[in-house]
């Protein structure tokens, strides 16, 4: 496969992933639970390497989605059970096991060949570079494989929670009296965020994991309120920042990551302009009237 094109695919599937998860975060003030993850999963990586002794994909993903499904249930206790509120939770969390990884990956440093710049940074350019293949036969790049699964997964999972998630987002009260289970609801989009950034760290690095679960969704957020819309210009703009970005380090040959989450802030800023135009002409028309 062209390389250009895996990259762009790759970009994109992640993008949109993130871009409809990000919705619900934002809609329920939570937005940092992206980036608690992605540097919590740290202690998961050098635990998983020391004890395997591998740097196989498969292996760092299953130590990576264990610490980050228990760092989300951790978040959940510390909200829920303990009332500890949801920025302190969060940031403990993250802070805490992200502190123990590096702590590990020093004390272990003469057995584990870990560099924790690639888990923050990552580099999507590799991403053609890095072959799934078996019995000598090349089935593309790893990383599309498992960002279309990815893809899959999160329509497939908001189609189906599409009611519950919608409820407990906007009225988690009123969720609850109509019998709708809110922290059910709560742990699995936490444990969906938690999925989507340990698939997506190893290719585009946990910091543009964090712009691409927040910038789209925020976004989109100033222009429309309604959920369906709301998911709908999220994705498109998830899509038009990891293929922009995609073009403009192309063009002035930069990092692709620094590229996209720079066009996403762009998206930001026009979406903002655009708010307060049409905030100014309602005003206007008020005084006039």
């Amino acid at each position: 496969m062209n390389p250009t094109l895996s990259i762009a695919l790759v970009a994109s599937f992640i993008g949109v992933s993130c871009a409809l998860l990000g919705v619900f975060l934002v809609l329920r003030k939570m937005t940092m639970v992206g980036d608690a993850i992605s540097h919590a999963v740290l202690p998961g990586i050098a635990i998983a390497y020391w004890l395997s002794q591998s740097r196989a994909s498969l292996v760092m993903f299953v130590g990576a989605a264990i610490v980050g499904v228990g760092a989300t249930v951790i978040i959940e206790l510390l909200r829920k059970k303990l009332r500890v509120q949801s920025d302190a939770s969060i940031g403990m969390t993250f802070t805490s096991l992200f502190a123990l990884g590096v702590v590990l990956i020093t004390f272990w440093s003469d057995s584990v060949d870990l560099d924790q710049e690639c888990v923050l940074y990552g580099e999507i350019a590799y991403v053609p570079f890095n072959l799934w293949i078996i019995n000598g036969t090349s089935y593309g790049p790893i990383a599309l494989w498992s960002s279309s699964v990815l893809f899959l997964v999160v329509l497939v999972y908001l189609i189906i929670g599409y009611k519950g998630l919608k409820m407990t987002s906007f009225n988690e009260d009123y969720a609850m009296v109509l019998g709708i289970s809110a922290g059910l609801w709560n742990l699995s989009l936490m444990s969906m965020v938690s999925l989507a950034t340990v698939v997506s760290f190893e290719s585009v690095g946990a910091i543009l994991v964090v712009a691409l679960l927040v910038a789209p969704a925020a976004s989109a957020y100033l222009l429309v309120q309604k959920l369906k819309p709301l998911l709908i210009l999220s994705a498109v703009y998830g899509l038009l920042g990891a293929l922009g970005g995609y073009g403009l380090s192309k063009l002035i040959e930069t990092s692709i990551a620094g590229s996209i989450t720079t066009v996403l802030g762009i998206l930001f800023l026009f979406s903002l302009v655009i708010q307060i135009t049409i905030k100014t002409k309602k005003t206007v028309h008020a005084l006039e009237s």
